[in-house]
């Protein structure tokens, strides 16, 4: 029915309490782009007044369109591309196998609780160690190859994907598991058609967290022994102090990252559109 009307819908009316008035896509595409406009804005001002007012080198905070400009000339070049190429690369392998290993162990340990008290302890042992306190650990143990860095990636990111999805397991109403036990569901039915969807919602939010975790830590990993990806390009031009070059690459960090969690939202949407209602 209209908004306009006394009675709504189900969907009408948990979209209406919830979220409030939906903000027409249009208007929600003008307010990202003006929130991107003022902060090259406020960018710009800074690197401007630093220049003007000699508060120190220049050279230091250079503006956008000056980091802009190295990207595009890196890009044209050819040279962008193969360190862009190295750390998706690495990203890819090392957050796909810390989800998987992350899936494979929350899963069960959220619906069983035998594996819950065998797992929980070691992952509560472990989880409150920096990764880069385990980073010299993996060097010496794997080496300084492409395994450490994508072995690394993996222990960063298990974590938070792991305690998400057994949250998201332990959390499902349990009148949905014993309406559907009473229905005569299996133990494979119930898992895959109730158990399963209903977490979902929430396993993806911890994907979507793993995500941009894999692209903070990529850039220690790539500080050590590596010759391509963003995070030699930042730490090359820490050394050599090509500013421009460093806050380019953290820029393309976070483009990449952004690209990540938009990607993973969009899986969201296709696979659990009946939660946009909620």
């Amino acid at each position: 029915m209209a908004r306009g009307s006394v009675l709504l819908s189900v969907p009408e009316m948990m979209e209406w309490g919830l979220r409030g008035p939906a903000v027409p896509r249009r208007r929600a595409l003008r307010l990202r782009v003006l929130s991107i406009v003022l902060f090259l804005g406020a960018w710009s001002l800074a690197a401007g007044i630093v220049q003007a007012a000699g508060l120190f080198n220049p050279i230091f905070l250079p503006g956008p369109w000056l980091v802009l400009g190295k990207v595009l000339a890196m890009a044209v070049q050819g040279e962008l591309w193969a360190h862009v190429g190295a750390t998706l690369g690495r990203v890819a392998i090392g957050f796909s196998t810390g989800a998987a290993l992350a899936l494979l162990l929350g899963l069960p340990a959220g619906h069983v609780r035998a594996v819950r008290n065998l797992v929980e302890p070691v992952v509560e042992l472990l989880r409150p160690i920096p990764p880069l306190a385990v980073l010299p650990l993996f060097i010496v143990w794997i080496g300084i190859g492409e395994s450490a860095k994508a072995g690394f990636i993996t222990y960063a990111t298990f974590f938070p994907m792991f305690l998400t999805t057994v949250h998201a397991v332990r959390q499902i109403d349990p009148l949905l598991i014993r309406a559907a036990q009473s229905l005569g569901a299996r133990p494979r039915q119930l898992f895959f058609r109730v158990i399963l969807p209903a977490a979902l919602p929430e396993i993806l939010t911890g994907l979507r967290l793993g995500v941009a975790l894999s692209f903070f830590v990529i850039v220690i990993s790539e500080f050590i022994a590596a010759e391509q990806g963003l995070g030699f390009l930042i730490n090359d031009g820490r050394s050599f102090f090509l500013v421009p070059q460093m806050l380019g690459a953290a820029v393309l960090l976070g483009v990449l990252g952004y690209a990540g969690n938009a990607l993973v939202r969009l899986v969201e949407r296709r696979v659990a559109r009946w939660q946009q209602a909620v």
